[in-house]
């Protein structure tokens, strides 16, 4: 089935995955499009050999072993992934770069995939965010078999230090909210140097250990993010200093998190949208017609968004911030629609009696959670009235 722009609803339920084209996420770098993973909280010709990020293979139970996460929702949603990935590396599967004339179809991709199971979205997204980044930023090359992410998160506290001798970058300290720590083979990772902020390439191995206990989620389990804890690393730079939050790819990723987000409101809706069992009802009705609003303004927000962005990928009218603080808030907000005219029309029922429902309920209230809720919408509002983020 060919790919179905995210301006266009498919039946609930259906899932269409587009499948080969000229565009496909690459296993090599690709032309600069000319986060987040959300904000840090966003052709497949094969690649020449790039030297790896010094480090060794993990050993099972740490970072750099696919497949091997101590959960089994965190085993379901890494075998999901690695099916997927190997789907983009044999080009069944196309994911095109954002800003190259199709990123309704890359945001149709990741809304699709939400859509079957979000935390499998989630190490999804990160793999092709990373390989967007990489493409925008320069530096080692994404070859096959390898599966990344994005770690980029910042919370308050001692995070990830980077420290420069002669032998190169070396990381180490604790980093937060590390989505497929057991999964991934290597990760673009924010940590502090004396300069500032800088984005590493790092080969994931024995010297990352995840932290015991320290990812309890119930919703977004399977996502398998942990604190991961850095020993003397070797680590890559990508990019110049604070070049991971100043490039417009940045704006660009946070929004395909946002269709991750959209991809989770449609899975929600499917036990409201297809219960045709019940006689005529005018209040579920009712909820059903607000959850038709929901989801068409999100879907309706994503492809203004996809567009503006193939319009000005290299946001020379600087409007990138704003485009991707007003479509997550659009989707954020539809998202919390959707789960709450889903919750009042259909009861505690779904919630107790369908493991998919109930898994993918929890799973969205925490996905949507990287909005940043009244504070991005101030940043929005200030935007809107002066033109400055601050």
């Amino acid at each position: 089935m060919g790919p179905i722009p995210v301006g266009v609803e498919p039946a609930v339920g259906q899932v269409p995955l587009p499948a080969t084209g000229p565009a496909a996420v690459p296993t090599g770098p690709a032309a600069p499009p000319g986060e987040p993973a959300g904000r840090a909280e966003d052709g497949t010709p094969s690649a020449p050999d790039a030297p790896d990020a010094p480090g060794t293979p993990g050993t099972p139970g740490t970072p750099g072993t696919p497949d091997t996460p101590d959960t089994p929702e965190g085993l379901a949603a890494a075998r999901r992934f690695g099916d997927l990935v190997e789907r983009l590396e044999t080009g069944e599967l196309v994911c095109p770069l954002p800003g190259i004339g199709r990123t309704r179809e890359r945001f149709a991709v990741l809304s699709a995939v939400a859509e079957e199971d979000l935390s499998a979205a989630r190490l999804f997204e990160g793999h092709v965010d990373a390989v967007a980044i990489l493409a925008e930023l320069g530096g080692l090359a994404v070859r096959p078999g390898e599966r990344w992410g994005v770690w980029a998160a910042e919370p308050p506290g001692t995070g990830l230090l980077a420290m420069r001798d002669g032998d190169g970058w070396h990381l180490s300290g604790r980093k937060a909210y590390c989505s497929g720590a057991h999964t991934l083979t290597h990760a673009l990772v924010t940590a502090t140097a004396s300069d500032g902020r800088r984005l590493f390439a790092v080969r994931l191995g024995s010297g990352c250990r995840p932290v015991a206990d320290s990812w309890q989620a119930i919703g977004m389990a399977g996502s398998d993010s942990p604190d991961v804890r850095f020993d003397n690393v070797p680590a890559e730079p990508v990019g110049d200093v604070a070049a991971y939050l100043t490039r417009p790819g940045f704006q660009h990723g946070g929004i395909g998190v946002a269709a991750c987000w959209y991809g989770g409101a449609r899975a929600v809706a499917r036990v409201l949208l297809e219960d045709t069992g019940r006689g005529p009802d005018p209040l579920t009705d009712a909820h059903r017609g607000a959850v038709d609003v929901a989801l068409h303004a999100a879907r309706a927000a994503l492809a203004e968004a996809a567009d503006g962005i193939d319009a000005d990928p290299a946001d020379t009218e600087a409007t990138a911030r704003l485009r991707s603080l007003r479509t997550r808030a659009v989707v954020e907000a539809a998202c919390a629609d959707v789960l709450t005219h889903v919750g009042r029309a259909t009861g505690a029922g779904p919630l107790c009696h369908d493991p998919r429902h109930a898994r993918t309920v929890a799973d969205l209230e925490v996905y949507v959670r990287q909005h940043h809720a009244e504070r991005n919408l101030a940043e929005l509002g200030r935007l809107v009235t002066t033109g400055q983020p601050s």
